[in-house]
């Protein structure tokens, strides 16, 4: 699909055109072998940091408020369940009191794990969406030790983390970029 100029409408072109933006970026699904049309499509599995980051672009875009997303990816690298959450503590490492316990870091490692298997997901990718430059800042790399760090012990395979900023999306991690 492409996007009108004239009047913001949506037309869609077909991908025998071979014009640019004539496809919407969908194969069969290997899986079901569903002929042409959107059911049983599927976006391609996101298997480099570049496809990565891009679909995170294209997603996310650039920061709106402060906010955490998690992409749930299945085995082969595609999106499952994509979950935001506003108002995450400062602090990943401040204790919690009873009956919680533990840190903020922890209890969302532990709920995502849960939550992972619910899905049948093989990894996560988070992003820190917050205002302000591309700059990698104090508080990011807490967030991003603190998840990446309660999730590993809970064998939960962080594929990627991303700030969500002013003016787009950044790579921080990945277990392809060490």
């Amino acid at each position: 699909m492409t996007k009108s100029q004239q009047d913001g409408a949506y037309e869609q072109i077909p991908a025998e055109a071979g014009l640019p933006g004539s496809s919407p970026g969908l194969v069969p699904d290997e899986d079901t072998g569903a002929e042409p049309g959107l059911e049983g499509f599927v976006l391609p599995p996101l298997a480099s940091d570049a496809m990565l980051e891009e679909r995170m672009t294209e997603l996310l875009r650039s920061a709106l408020r402060r906010q955490w997303w998690t992409f749930f990816l299945d085995e082969r690298g595609r999106f499952l369940v994509a979950m935001p959450m506003a108002d995450y503590p400062e602090d990943p490492d401040e204790p919690l009191s009873a009956p919680l316990g533990g840190t903020p870091a922890e209890l969302l490692a532990d709920r995502l794990s849960e939550i992972r298997e619910d899905a049948g997901a093989e990894a996560v990718v988070f992003a820190w969406e917050r205002s302000g430059s591309s700059e990698i800042s104090a508080d990011d790399r807490a967030w991003a030790l603190s998840l990446a760090s309660a999730c590993a012990s809970r064998r939960v395979r962080v594929r990627a983390q991303f700030i969500v900023h002013d003016d787009g999306v950044r790579i921080i991690a990945s277990d392809q970029r060490v």
